[in-house]
């Protein structure tokens, strides 16, 4: 007895529902190693905002500990004007370097204070900037951001503004408003 073979109808998938399953499987590869970088990019941006929150409260408190600074008189006020931009290169170091055990006075001190957070923002941020002033009002409504410019007098209060340009703006574009602003109380 000969058996023939009988078809049965086919099981399995046809290379059109293969073709399909891939590229769902490609596009979903591609979303989440866009979703990954924008984590990394987030947590890269979230490490320099802590960082640099930490700069910023780190000369406020040596601007507080240096009180005979402080209390000279604003036009004597080292830390008062202090201001860096990083573009100009790394800072140039002040006359005495006053770690501990060094014997300096509060105007060199405040000259290496001022070094130190100087050269803090060169070597972490990229593009770094900083401004020590008085200003009164440091959001600027017309930009809906916190602003550069001080605009204050002897009576305002004490601010330290750091920021920094992301990596997607380039060294010719303008700065991005301020990111960083301690307003005086503690350490004025």
């Amino acid at each position: 007895m000969t058996t023939r073979f009988k078809p049965q109808s086919a099981r399995g998938f046809s290379l059109i529902e293969v073709l399909v399953a891939v590229l769902v499987l490609a596009v979903g590869i591609v979303g989440a190693g866009a979703a990954q970088v924008t984590a990394l990019k987030t947590r890269h941006g979230t490490g320099l905002m802590s960082s640099a929150v930490q700069v910023a409260g780190s000369l406020a408190e040596r601007m507080r500990a240096n009180s005979a600074q402080m209390h000279s008189g604003d036009a004597a006020n080292p830390y008062l004007g202090a201001s860096y931009d990083a573009d100009g290169g790394a800072p140039a170091a002040p006359s005495a370097m006053c770690y501990a055990g060094a014997s300096c006075t509060s105007a060199q001190m405040a000259a290496f204070d001022i070094y130190e957070v100087r050269q803090a923002l060169y070597d972490q941020y990229p593009g770094a900037r900083l401004v020590v002033c008085r200003d009164g009002a440091v959001w600027a409504d017309g930009a809906r951001a916190l602003a550069w410019q001080c605009a204050g007098g002897p009576d305002a209060p004490l601010v330290i503004k750091l920021g920094w340009r992301a990596r997607t703006t380039g060294a010719d574009e303008p700065f991005a408003p301020a990111i960083v602003v301690l307003v005086g109380g503690a350490f004025q």
